[in-house]
């Protein structure tokens, strides 16, 4: 089987291509896709929990750890303790974060009205589905996954 005929091969294509194209817009603004997927996933009232960022967004916990340190830095988070539970940490956005965040949810909003106005509702429901689907049974199948079989 070629590389192209892979389901996998091609999810992984395509995202890697949007997320080209997230990071080329993205760096007009002075962020990445990384950083804008965290700013998307802050909430800007109550903040998030440090520790629930990474699982939200499939991301490695190092890899975050960098980005929210980065983040910081650059003035667009900061932590503050949780009132309730001192043991957690509460990442919450500045207002250069909001203003960051706004961007970012702008051109998520842009590429999916552009891609919804150009595919049938049918076709995305059908992608919607084969892509739980997909999420069901990895999950369903994790030990064929994990090589233990």
């Amino acid at each position: 089987m070629k590389p192209e005929e892979t389901i996998d091969f091609n999810i992984r294509s395509t995202w890697h291509k949007i997320a080209r194209m997230y990071n080329v817009q993205a760096a007009q603004h002075g962020v990445s896709m990384a950083t804008g997927m965290v700013l998307l996933n802050i909430d800007i009232k109550e903040g998030t929990p440090s520790t629930s960022l990474g699982p939200k967004m499939g991301m490695e916990s190092r890899s975050l750890t960098r980005t929210l340190k980065n983040l910081e830095e650059e003035k667009v988070i900061y932590r503050e303790v949780d009132k309730e539970d001192k043991r957690k940490v509460r990442i919450f956005l500045t207002e250069l974060g909001k203003e960051k965040r706004e961007i970012s949810k702008e051109k998520v909003i842009q590429f999916n009205n552009h891609l919804r106005q150009n595919l049938k509702k049918k076709e995305l429901d059908t992608f919607f589905k084969v892509l739980g689907d997909i999420n069901e049974l990895i999950d369903e199948n994790h030990i064929f996954l994990s090589g233990d079989h």
